[in-house]
């Protein structure tokens, strides 16, 4: 098998690539259109030097993301579920030859606890998260996923769950797809071959083309909304954006249908790592700012997930250049929401949910619990068909409004905030008038009680 990440050919891309305003713009133009972009011209715009024309891209990318998904900003948490693990690569704190890390792997028993926690805070998608721990397979994964969706908090419940684990069999995968998982999400952590031999010296994670390879596995088994991701740092920022591209380019071409999201961690110091404290590429701020852009203009349809690795002040400055999916009140070790411990990296942000949902509705975003295209089957190439040519939004827009009333009724005072404010003007403004109608409609529905109402 070989790998559909030509080294040669993107190291040559970036190598030529001279910055020039007049193609910039219009590559910016063509992005503008909706058309995504190529590798050459992704390229161009993440060479553009640190001036003020950085601004027409960024805000072309917050264009972009509104034409798409609007002003909505989905939020989720992590559910770590082990800290055991077989792998030793260099940059994380779970890795095997740490012997400093208080090591944790949940019983059901434990995990149903963490989401009664999560529940309580008001959150309705969690993405559970898993070291390589040879302990853990597809039969307990499946037992957790069942169990989270059977808990029930009061009026909390978890409506999806999505999943970042180590690469499964065709057999193992099916499992998962069975209990009902959202999105299979797995990061290739650098595409550059030589560094990742580098920073996975062992273990199952130090095979490349098996990771590379594990989306056509889950998509084999019937997952077709799967997320991909670089950890930023690695290799040149470069290489990794326009590897991303090459990736989404070949579900594209195989499946019919590019990634479902996209996430973009970046190095953060974790416990005993080799290299965090010190990242073999360094990547800037306004670096990290061209990757989100670039991305969301290169890859318009898919969710751009930003971590709580980025501080608070940071991450409110993001969500304008297209980061459309956020995690909110995050912990990284298994047992964090209910106890302390190890995590696998030292988080930026440590604001509660809440306290995200504010600001975010400060900054004119409104926040979203939707789990409706999951549940009603709009995923993969179907739902593709709707978020390319920004049809999305259509029921974008509607749902995350039902859902931060939802939000604000069970799990805030629901008084004057600027949350409830923003809530009520883009009800009032939704375009189609028969969609207005319908949704203003629910949302008397939920004040009467009732809930979970998506179109």
């Amino acid at each position: 098998m070989n790998s559909f990440i030509n080294d040669e050919k993107i190291l040559s891309i970036i190598e030529n690539t001279k910055f020039s305003e007049s193609k910039a713009e219009e590559i910016i133009q063509k992005a503008l259109a909706l058309k995504g972009l190529g590798l050459e011209e992704a390229a161009m715009l993440l060479s553009c030097p640190d001036d003020e024309y950085l601004d027409k891209i960024f805000a072309a990318a917050g264009k972009v993301k509104s034409l798409i998904y609007g002003r909505r900003l989905v939020f989720f948490a992590p559910l770590y579920i082990s800290s055991f693990c077989v792998n030793n690569c260099l940059y994380c704190g779970f890795r095997r030859d740490n012997k400093d890390i208080a090591r944790r792997r949940l019983s059901i028993a434990e995990v149903l606890k963490e989401v009664n926690l999560l529940e309580s805070f008001g959150h309705k998608r969690l993405l559970v998260v898993a070291a390589e721990d040879k302990d853990i397979n597809a039969d307990y994964l499946s037992e957790v996923i069942s169990a989270i969706y059977a808990a029930k908090n009061g009026r909390g419940e978890i409506r999806r769950v999505n999943i970042n684990c180590a690469p499964l069999d065709l057999q193992g995968f099916k499992k998962l797809k069975k209990c009902g998982i959202g999105t299979y999400q797995l990061f290739q952590e650098t595409y550059h071959n030589n560094t990742y031999n580098k920073m996975h010296p062992c273990g199952p994670k130090s095979d490349f083309m098996k990771r590379l390879y594990a989306m056509d596995t889950a998509q084999e088994a019937g997952i077709d909304d799967v997320g991909i991701g670089a950890l930023f740092g690695l290799y040149d920022f470069r290489f990794e954006v326009l590897s991303l591209l090459e990736h989404c380019r070949y579900l594209e071409d195989k499946f019919g249908a590019g990634p479902h999201t996209i996430s973009v961690p970046r190095i953060e110091p974790a416990l005993n790592s080799l290299v965090s404290d010190n990242p073999p590429y360094a990547v800037s701020d306004i670096d990290f700012k061209k990757i989100i852009a670039v991305l969301r203009l290169a890859v318009p349809y898919t969710g751009l997930i930003l971590s709580t690795r980025e501080k608070s002040s940071l991450r409110n400055e993001l969500l304008y250049l297209g980061i459309s999916q956020v995690s909110a009140g995050s912990r990284t070790n298994p047992g964090g929401y209910s106890s302390s411990g190890d995590g696998q990296f030292c988080l930026g942000d440590n604001r509660t949910l809440k306290e995200v949902v504010m600001d975010a509705a400060e900054a004119g975003f409104i926040a979203s619990f939707c789990t409706a295209c999951y549940r009603n089957k709009r995923t993969g190439a179907d739902f593709m068909k709707l978020a390319k040519p920004g049809h999305i939004q259509e029921f974008c827009l509607s749902n995350a409004i039902l859902t931060l009333k939802e939000y604000l009724l069970d799990y805030t005072d629901n008084g004057q905030n600027k949350a409830s404010a923003l809530l009520d003007a883009e009800a009032a403004n939704i375009k189609d008038g028969n969609m207005r109608k319908i949704t203003l409609g629910r949302l008397k529905r939920l004040e009467r009680g009732e809930r979970d109402l998506y179109f």
